[in-house]
């Protein structure tokens, strides 16, 4: 017997959807709403500091390239030479053993003084990208923390490495976002944050005052998707509703109307009073991922769900 084709109904009506985070989360996302085409965009977090990224930016300066890279690789449907050649990862023991081609690539535009929106723009026609992928900012900046003790720290590995989470985050320097970003928000009528890590990937471009004031107004569903177990990081000892909390604390409105999550979480979410849906939705190939086609099933429903 033949299944049945998803139709997508609720995906296919939207008008623009925006996914927001960065690394295997975002790409995750973006991959699985592929089919959007030009109607999908994803704004991606710029403040990493750890491997090829963070020798880089170390060395070179500039924004951090690998979750963008990482998203415009997953988005592709079917590999090509052009995909291979731009996640080549150099091996051995010199200077380029660690670091990944399409970093390289992007370092060398943007060494070109090609804005990093732009410079972004043309590797996405390159690879034959449809969808738009957006940094949050086009100027260097680094995610950092205020902890109990009003100590400061500053870089993503760092606050991934603390013993409990910080007080608040906040950005060094304060940037402004990408003109981009905050138009495809604008245009939205449904916005997604997550999965990822979440003090590191989900909340940096939260932190920029535009794209803060464009969700406190924006009409657009915005649904949050959990990721499918703990981080292994600081941030695994916050809750799901915990983190919700933070999102509507540091937007200074509470904005999520609906989460994806697993079963075993979604008590969590009981007294917030938003809508929920709570399935297995791991993958079979890596079972820490969301299936791609799970994961489409689950916002089409959700996104039925608030709009009807």
């Amino acid at each position: 017997m033949i299944e049945p084709t998803y139709t997508h109904q609720y995906l296919n009506e939207s008008k623009h959807i925006v996914a927001i985070g960065g690394g295997h989360g975002l790409g995750r996302v973006m991959s699985s709403l592929s089919f959007m085409k030009e109607n999908l965009s994803g704004i991606v977090t710029t403040t990493d500091n750890g491997g090829s990224t963070g020798r880089i930016r170390l060395q070179q300066g500039g924004i951090a390239w690998g979750d963008l890279r990482n998203c415009l690789s997953q988005i592709i449907a079917k590999p090509t030479t052009a995909s291979a050649v731009f996640e080549y990862r150099f091996t051995g023991t010199g200077d380029l053993a660690g670091h990944n081609l399409g970093n390289l690539i992007l370092t060398a535009l943007a060494n070109m003084e090609i804005r990093p929106t732009e410079a972004v723009n043309l590797i996405k026609n390159f690879l034959r990208v449809k969808s738009s992928i957006i940094p949050m900012s086009d100027i260097p900046v680094d995610l950092a923390a205020v902890l109990k003790n009003g100590e400061r720290i500053i870089g993503e590995v760092e606050i991934d490495r603390l013993p409990e989470p910080p007080v608040s985050l906040y950005l060094e320097p304060n940037v402004i976002a990408t003109p981009e970003s905050v138009l495809a928000l604008e245009k939205a009528d449904i916005i997604l944050l997550g999965p990822g890590s979440f003090l590191t990937s989900i909340m940096p471009a939260l932190l920029l005052e535009e794209i803060k004031a464009t969700l406190r107004t924006t009409k657009a569903k915005i649904i949050f998707i959990d990721n499918l177990g703990h981080e292994k990081s600081v941030a695994a000892n916050l809750s799901l509703d915990q983190r919700i909390c933070w999102i509507n604390k540091t937007v200074g409105k509470k904005i999520i109307h609906g989460v994806i999550t697993d079963p075993k979480f979604s008590h969590d979410c009981d007294n917030l009073g938003i809508t929920i849906i709570a399935r297995r939705l791991n993958a079979d190939d890596v079972s820490y991922r969301h299936d791609r086609i799970l994961l489409c099933q689950a916002i089409d429903e959700l996104i039925g769900e608030l709009t009807s």
